[in-house]
């Protein structure tokens, strides 16, 4: 290389490409936690829509759609808003059992009180809205898109 080359190539500048946002490792195991959901919702055909409609979430936010966002936080919010009111829900004096609730996660079977229950319900879901309205994860998504989770 020539003395003249060098002075060339010293004298154009770098040109960097853009930095990516990256999929925030929250919103991933957030992401997995409702595809696992959805999924087995499909196999055991309870709730069947909803789960296409979660599963179509997922895909709008790993596609970076601005709907994918508003859904989730949406989706969060209105999750949140019926667990807190789960024990209000649920309490029908005439047809409360006194007692633990077992509780089955494969061979394990544990019994909890429901007060244990609604507990871990609701800091799920709190760590669901704190997720759902992060820095990171509304950096994730491109906010000139429109509203098409389809685009």
């Amino acid at each position: 290389m020539s003395m003249s080359e060098q002075e060339s190539s010293l004298a154009t500048p770098v040109t960097t490409p853009l930095t990516q946002a990256r999929l925030p490792k929250r919103l991933i195991a957030l992401l997995l936690l409702y595809v696992a959901a959805s999924v087995s919702g499909l196999i055991a055909k309870q709730g069947v829509l909803f789960c296409l409609l979660t599963l179509l979430m997922v895909l709008a936010i790993v596609g970076r759609q601005k709907a994918g966002l508003i859904m989730l936080r949406g989706y969060t919010l209105v999750q949140l808003a019926l667990v807190s009111m789960l024990p209000v829900i649920l309490y029908d004096p005439d047809n409360l059992v006194a007692g633990p609730t077992t509780v089955y996660l494969g061979q394990w079977q544990g019994k909890f009180p429901d007060y244990v229950i609604l507990i871990v319900l609701i800091i799920l879901s709190l760590l669901q809205v704190w997720i759902a309205f992060d820095k990171k994860v509304k950096a994730w998504f491109k906010p000139k898109l429109n509203l098409n989770i389809m685009n």
